[in-house]
């Protein structure tokens, strides 16, 4: 059984908006075998992308992804998945396509920030980086408030 990864409290909050980035992608595969129309499911993934994802993508720009350097392989990763999501979000056609390669996409791209890029980080970030860190992070809505919840 593999360990827990041990979070710098520094790094926890963007580690809890991890988890429900991964709840966002088990809803929407939870949505798909209940049969639920891709609609209605997109209209949960415009909203969590506006007031959680954007967010979340603007402060690991600004202030996590700096620590390793625009030039790092795992910065560069990211940034390219973040656009890849982005794009992917912002598509309006092919919905139920476009929901099934978010739900894989982000899936991924959090296992790999959590699992590699944050581990890379927090063995890397000086005392001030740290610091800084500690600030930066504001609360983020509750996911759990939205009134249609076709995963149930």
């Amino acid at each position: 059984m593999k360990q827990p990864i041990k979070r710098h409290p520094a790094l926890q909050p963007w580690s809890r908006d991890h988890h429900h980035g991964l709840l966002l992608s088990w809803k929407i595969k939870k949505g798909f075998s209940l049969g639920i129309i891709p609609e209605r499911i997109k209209k949960y993934t415009d909203w969590f992308w506006e007031s959680q994802l954007i967010p979340h993508f603007d402060t690991e720009e600004r202030y996590l992804f700096p620590i390793l350097g625009s030039d790092n392989h795992l910065v560069q990763q990211a940034i390219d998945e973040h656009r890849q999501l982005k794009a992917l979000f912002e598509k309006e056609d092919a919905v139920s396509e476009t929901l099934s390669k978010i739900e894989r996409l982000l899936n991924d791209h959090i296992r790999f920030e959590e699992r590699v890029l944050f581990q890379a980080i927090q063995e890397v970030a000086n005392p001030e980086e740290i610091k800084l860190l500690e600030t930066v992070h504001g609360e983020t809505e509750d996911c759990e408030t939205w009134e249609d919840a076709f995963w149930k």
